[in-house]
This record gives C-alpha cells, sequence and structure tokens, in this order.
C-alpha cells in the first residue's frame, strides 16, 4: 500500500506541530473535567465520549485550527470511527482542514515492571490497520511509559515498540513511536540517555522502506535528540508535553531545534465548556500560536 507522498512531505518538512486529541476511556473523565464537563453532566460510557467528540468537534472546527500551524492531528478510534458535520473526521481533517490525521492503536499500559510500563498485547492490530488505512488515516501512535534509568527496561521498550511500528509500515502507514519518559522521575536525564542510545540500535535494523516518527518526552538536555532526528528513516521527532504548562512545555521546546509538538493538555489549556465560540476560539487560538512559535523557533 503506497504512502500519501503529500502527507508524507507535510510530516516531514511542514511548519507547526501535531495535536493530541487521542484521550482514551481512563483519561477522558479527567480531560473533560478540565474543560468543564462533570461526571454529572453524562450518564455512561457512550454519553462520556459523545462530549468527548463534540469536545474535540469544537477544536477542530475553530478558526486557527489549520494546516497553516498545525500540520497533523492524532485521533483515538472512536473519533476516526465518527463524523464532524456529516463528514468522517480524518476526511474533514485533510480534505477541509490541511491536517494530516494519525490513531491511537495502543490498548493501554502493562503494570510497572523493571521501572518501565510496556503495551498491552493489540490482538486485533492488523484489522484496525486495514480499517484506519481504508478511511484515510496517515500513521499511527503507541504509547509506552519509562519510569526509571533501567537499561533492560528500557530497551525492552523500545524493542516492543519497533515490532508494533513494523507492523504498522507493513499496513503502509507511519508509525509514531512514542515512550514517554516520566517528568517526575528522579532519574529522568540518564533515562533518557539510554533511551536515546536504544532508538539509535532500533532505528539502524529497520529495512529501507520502513520510515518512523518519534514522540519524546522533552529532555533535560536540549537537543538531546539530534543524532536521531537526522536519520533518514526518522520522518520527525515531536515533543509530547508530559504534563508541563503550555508555558513550560513551549519554553524547553524551543530550546529543542530538532523537534516540534505533539501536545494534549497543553493544547487544550484554558478552554471551557461554557465558553462563547468566540471566546473559545480566542484561548485556542492563543495556545496555537504559542505552541506554534515554540515549534518553528
Amino acid at each position: 500500500m503506497a504512502r500519501n507522498t503529500e502527507q508524507l512531505a507535510q510530516m516531514k518538512d511542514g511548519k507547526g506541530f501535531i495535536a493530541a486529541l487521542d484521550q482514551s476511556g481512563g483519561s477522558t473523565p479527567k480531560a473533560l473535567g478540565l474543560y468543564g464537563v462533570e461526571p454529572t453532566d453524562y450518564d455512561g460510557d457512550a454519553e462520556m465520549f459523545q462530549k468527548m467528540h463534540e469536545m474535540r468537534a469544537r477544536i477542530i472546527l475553530a478558526d486557527d485550527f489549520t494546516a497553516r500551524k498545525v500540520i497533523g492531528a492524532i485521533l483515538f478510534e472512536r473519533t476516526m470511527d465518527s463524523e464532524i458535520n456529516g463528514t468522517p473526521t480524518a476526511d474533514l481533517l485533510w480534505r477541509d482542514r490541511g491536517i494530516v490525521p494519525f490513531l491511537k492503536i495502543d490498548k493501554g499500559l502493562e503494570e510497572t515492571a523493571n521501572g518501565v510500563q510496556l503495551m498491552k498485547p493489540m490482538p486485533d492490530l492488523d484489522a484496525l490497520l486495514a480499517r484506519a488505512a481504508g478511511k484515510g488515516i496517515f500513521g499511527t501512535k503507541e504509547r509506552s511509559v519509562i519510569h526509571d534509568a533501567n537499561e533492560g527496561g528500557i530497551n525492552d521498550v523500545v524493542a516492543q515498540q519497533f515490532d508494533v511500528a513494523r507492523q504498522v509500515c507493513a499496513a503502509g502507514l507511519v508509525p509514531i513511536i512514542e515512550p514517554e519518559v516520566n517528568i517526575h522521575s528522579d532519574t529522568k536525564s540518564a533515562a533518557e540517555d539510554m533511551l536515546r542510545d536504544a532508538l539509535a540500535r532500533q532505528i539502524e535494523t529497520l529495512a529501507e522502506d520502513e520510515l518512523v516518527m518519534l514522540k519524546l518526552t522533552l529532555p533535560e538536555q536540549a537537543n538531546l535528540y539530534d543524532s536521531v532526528a537526522s536519520q533518514a528513516k526518522v520522518v520527525r521527532v515531536v515533543a509530547l508535553s508530559g504534563g508541563y504548562s503550555t508555558d513550560e512545555a513551549s519554553k524547553k521546546l524551543a530550546q529543542n531545534g530538532s523537534m516540534i509538538a505533539s501536545f494534549s493538555r497543553a493544547l487544550t489549556e484554558g478552554l471551557n465548556v461554557s465558553m462563547s465560540d468566540d471566546a473559545f476560539n480566542a484561548a485556542l487560538g492563543a495556545n496555537i500560536d504559542q505552541i506554534y512559535r515554540a515549534s518553528v523557533a
């Protein structure tokens, strides 16, 4: 299956950032709470996810949510399967907003062992990838978490990530590999050194037609990931906000020239369901502008 060459070029060279709109069932109540939607405002998962879709649709349709500053967006599976104003979400993103659509594919995390959390099994991944490709999805995102500078655990995380990445590549999609380093880790800097080296080793094993992206925690040492970002098989390195505020994440991002943003909470900071459309668009636009400026600094 051939990749969309226009979308690939935008991911490789486009100026802007990737919006993370991929909260899953576990993180949705918290995200909705920050948006001003409380558990008493919905009854059951179906209504909860509908509230989340309404929030995402409001973001996607906002004036500033276009390819002028947002070059990609990561979607939750339910969002991919939903429509906005009668148009499938991925189609609307690309055709109307010029934004490349990605899909979160991991099914959550295992319990912590060896200082890390591996991804849970994904037995139906091939079917999901085929469905995603049919819906116009360009790439995927899969997340693990590193809590400590445990070399064995970090190697296990990266090996698992690249095994999944090869499966994604075989389906004609571009994987975003996300081995998040916990920003509160007492050994964050040492863990990041180990992660950089493990990523470099795995990148060397990729076939010529296997292209990947990396989504990494903003590092303690500025420009730590420049060496992996420069590899030919790495389309782009993007940064997750990881719990940093928008201001702090943007400041750290501006110090890392080879990374662009892929923020979730920082993108939606200050938004509230009760806002008028004008106030909502202004607040979101200010966040988008700040993250964009840090991404292109």
